[in-house]
C-alpha cells in the first residue's frame, strides 16, 4: 500500500493531469470582469458606428458594460493596430472589415499589423460598396459617369476614408476597368468628411459604404446614388442598380464588417463573445436596423465561419491589388 504522502502525490498529479486535459474554456469563466471596448477604428458618425453602436447596445445586457471607442486615422489603421497591440484578454475588441484586416496589411510597406494579428469572431453584417455623386455632375447611372469623365479628364474627383481601403480599391478598379478614367483620388481619415465635401460640392464623387444617411441624403437630392457593388440589387435599397447591370460585370464587392480579437485571446472568450452576438443578431429589430441601411445581417456566423471569410477576401483580392500596382502606396 502507498503511504499517505505517497497517495497524495499520485493524487496530486492525477488532479494535475486531469487540468491539463480541460479545455481552454476553463481558463476564461471570469470573463467579463469588467467593461468592454468595442474600437470602431474610424471617426464618428460613419457607418462603423451604424454597425458597432447597436452591438454594443445589445451586448451590455448579453455581457455587461460595453462601451465604443472611436479611434480614426490612416484608413482604420490606427485604430486597428492599436487593438493589435492590446492584451488578449476579450476586453477590448475591434469592428475591423476587408480594409483594415486584408487591404491595408496587404499594401502598407512594413505594416503595423498583419492579418494574423488578429482572431476572427462574428461577421456582423455584409455590406456594398455604392458610387454617390454630387447632382451637379450630369449622370444618372455608371455609363454617363464614364462618358461623362472621358471628355473632362482630370475635372472629376472621388472620396473615401483612406489610400488602401477596400473603397480606394473599388474606385481605382472603376477607373481601370472604364478605361483609365482621369479621376483624382481624395483620401480622407473617414467617410463622414468625405461625405460632407460630397454634398457641397468640393468633391464629385464618392465610393461608400452604403447606409441610410446616403440614401436620406439622395431622397433630399443633395447626392445622387448611381450603383452598387454587389451581385444583386439591395433588398434596403432596391431602387439602385448594381455596376453589374450598368455594364461593368467585373466591377463586384461585397464587404463585410465583424469583431476581431488580438490573436492570443483565449478560444473560451471567442465562443462568449460570439454565442452573445448571436443571440443578439437572432433579434428581428436588430435585423431591421441593419437592413434599413442597406447592409445584410449575418445571423449564422461563427469564428470559424468568418475566418473563412477572411481568408477568402484575402486570397480574391492580392492578385487585385498586385494587377493595379497598391503595394507601392
Amino acid at each position: 500500500m502507498p503511504s499517505l504522502s505517497r497517495r497524495r502525490f499520485i493524487n496530486a498529479a492525477a488532479f494535475a493531469a486531469t487540468l491539463a486535459g480541460i479545455p481552454r474554456s476553463g481558463r476564461a469563466a471570469d470573463y467579463p470582469s469588467r467593461p468592454i471596448r468595442l474600437v470602431i477604428p474610424y471617426g464618428p458618425g460613419g457607418s462603423g458606428d451604424q454597425i458597432g453602436r447597436p452591438w454594443v447596445e445589445r451586448m451590455s445586457s448579453q455581457l455587461g458594460p460595453t462601451f465604443v471607442e472611436n479611434i480614426g486615422g490612416a484608413g482604420g489603421a490606427i485604430g486597428t493596430t492599436a487593438i493589435a497591440r492590446e492584451k488578449p484578454d476579450g476586453h477590448s475588441l475591434l469592428l475591423g472589415n476587408g480594409s483594415t484586416q486584408v487591404v491595408i496589411p496587404l499594401t502598407t510597406p512594413n505594416p503595423a499589423y498583419s492579418i494574423s494579428d488578429f482572431r476572427a469572431i462574428y461577421r456582423l453584417i455584409n455590406s456594398a460598396l455604392v458610387f454617390a455623386i454630387n447632382p451637379s455632375v450630369p449622370a444618372t447611372n455608371l455609363r454617363d459617369l464614364i462618358a461623362y469623365a472621358k471628355v473632362n479628364p482630370g475635372t472629376l474627383s472621388y472620396g473615401t476614408p483612406g489610400i488602401g481601403t477596400g473603397n480606394h480599391l473599388v474606385g481605382e478598379l472603376f477607373k481601370q476597368q472604364a478605361g483609365a478614367l482621369d479621376i483624382v483620388h481624395v483620401p480622407y481619415r473617414g467617410i463622414s468628411q468625405a461625405t460632407n465635401d460630397l454634398v457641397s460640392g468640393q468633391i464629385s464623387l464618392i465610393v461608400a459604404v452604403m447606409s441610410v444617411q446616403l440614401q436620406q441624403l439622395s431622397r433630399a437630392g443633395k447626392i445622387r446614388l448611381l450603383a452598387v457593388t454587389t451581385d444583386r440589387r439591395l433588398s434596403g435599397a432596391p431602387d439602385i442598380p448594381t455596376a453589374i447591370e450598368s455594364g461593368m460585370p467585373d466591377l463586384r464587392y461585397e464587404g463585410w464588417f465583424g469583431l476581431f480579437a488580438p490573436k492570443m485571446t483565449d478560444d473560451a472568450i471567442i465562443d462568449r463573445i460570439a454565442q452573445a452576438t448571436r443571440a443578439a443578431m437572432a433579434d428581428p429589430a436588430l435585423q431591421a436596423t441593419y437592413r434599413s441601411q442597406g447592409m445584410e445581417p449575418d445571423i449564422d456566423s461563427s469564428p470559424d465561419r468568418f475566418q473563412r471569410i477572411v481568408d477568402a477576401t484575402s486570397a480574391s483580392l492580392a492578385p487585385v491589388i498586385r494587377s493595379i500596382g497598391l503595394q507601392s502606396l
